[in-house]
């Protein structure tokens, strides 16, 4: 089986034919269900909320977690390739994915009870439950430590106040991971469900960016969280952290698609647009853009293929997630202003995808660490000497 669409180097012969199947599965899915209506969800700002039973279905949804709770059970690489079609129809989609399972279910496969986890994997994998992530505050995005929506003890559970801001699948979440300060400001996690009451949650509306899909604040007064719904494995930052690494790894795999989808359509368009009696390919400055493009996205797939590889086999440091999410976003990022240059005026036109995906990725590029954190965990990482402060 080959890997579908762009391989230079033929990296296709380091995956499984069951690694391949699921890209394959990936594909067809987008090709068919996606890309019919995205531009329509796109402008209109709205998600595809139909297409969360057949993610459920096909098994996207924590699809790296173990099948004793109802998910796929594939390889950190499966869910890699099929994280790189998702993207490469849209971030949004792709995002939905993303915060569904390294977000919400994996915080409750790694950290929760086993009641917990027993009641919502099955239901969150299947898309019969929808989940959120809450951890950015208005005032705290980078610097998480700083968060200060409160969880109060009392008989019985917690009181929580506070809120949380620019929030994935927020305003349709039956579920949220929320973090908050409890006894002696030490973080902990709860699963903060939608009828608890004084849980709102408000839209945010007038995106130019991830217009296909849906960003929230989610508002706590006085909400009563049962001791049955703590999170009972884990204390302090490494919790949200340990899941944002995560989800870092699927956009790192995520942004490498987009950027092949840009540049697919911009080699195209180069052979076919005519320009001074020959297409516009056959001139050295935008052959010199393409090959930019195709140099480095290949090099970002051996980067996702290393990254994957260690994560199955155990060998991962957050660190090596820094890198990938930081490259790949940065690469996709130039990949998508380098595509609309070669379009010329029909760069921006909605008969083509590159204009979606440039806007996509500038929030990709910020959000789950923007590019200036990761180059500072790097940093330190290679130095041993901290540059936050």
């Amino acid at each position: 089986m080959k890997l579908a669409g762009l391989d230079y180097l033929g990296i296709t012969d380091q995956f499984s034919d069951e690694e391949l199947m699921v890209q394959q599965t990936t594909r067809e899915f987008v090709e068919k269900e996606v890309m019919p209506t995205i531009e329509d969800n796109f402008r209109e700002g709205v998600f595809p909320l139909e297409l969360i039973p057949k993610l459920g279905e096909l098994g996207f949804l924590g699809m790296n977690l173990p099948e004793q709770y109802g998910c796929a059970g594939f390889s950190n690489l499966a869910y890699g390739l099929a994280n790189l079609e998702l993207e490469r129809g849209d971030s949004g989609l792709r995002s939905f994915v993303s915060v569904q399972g390294s977000l919400v279910m994996y915080p409750i496969f790694a950290y929760g009870s086993e009641a917990q986890k027993s009641e919502w994997l099955p239901q969150l994998a299947a898309g019969r439950a929808i989940g959120c992530f809450g951890l950015t505050e208005p005032d705290y995005g980078s610097n998480p430590g700083g968060m200060i929506t409160r969880a109060r003890k009392v008989d019985g559970g917690y009181i929580l106040n506070g809120s949380k801001m620019w929030i994935t699948n927020g305003t349709i979440a039956d579920v949220a991971v929320v973090w908050a300060k409890a006894e002696e400001d030490v973080i902990r996690g709860f699963l903060v469900e939608r009828d608890f009451e004084g849980f709102t949650t408000v839209e945010m509306k007038k995106k130019w960016s991830l217009r296909a899909s849906v960003t929230a604040g989610l508002l706590f007064e006085d909400v009563f969280v049962p001791d049955a719904n703590l999170l009972p494995a884990v204390t302090g930052l490494k919790g949200p952290l340990s899941c944002l690494t995560q989800a870092r790894y699927s956009i790192g795999w995520g942004t490498l698609g987009a950027a092949m989808a840009v540049y697919e359509t911009a080699l195209k368009y180069a052979k076919e647009r005519i320009q001074f009696s020959k297409p516009i390919a056959a001139y050295q400055l935008v052959q010199e853009k393409l090959v930019w493009m195709l140099s480095e996205i290949t090099k970002a797939q051996l980067l996702a293929l290393q990254v994957g590889r260690n994560k199955d086999n155990g060998s991962l440091r957050f660190q090596q997630v820094s890198m990938l999410k930081r490259n790949n976003t940065q690469v996709a990022r130039e990949c998508a202003r380098l595509a609309r240059e070669i379009l010329g005026a029909n760069g921006i036109s909605g008969e083509y995808p590159v204009m979606r995906h440039l806007m996509n990725i500038e929030s990709v590029y910020t959000y789950e660490g923007t590019h200036d954190m990761h180059t500072l965990i790097l940093g330190e990482d290679i130095t041993g000497l901290p540059a936050f402060d």
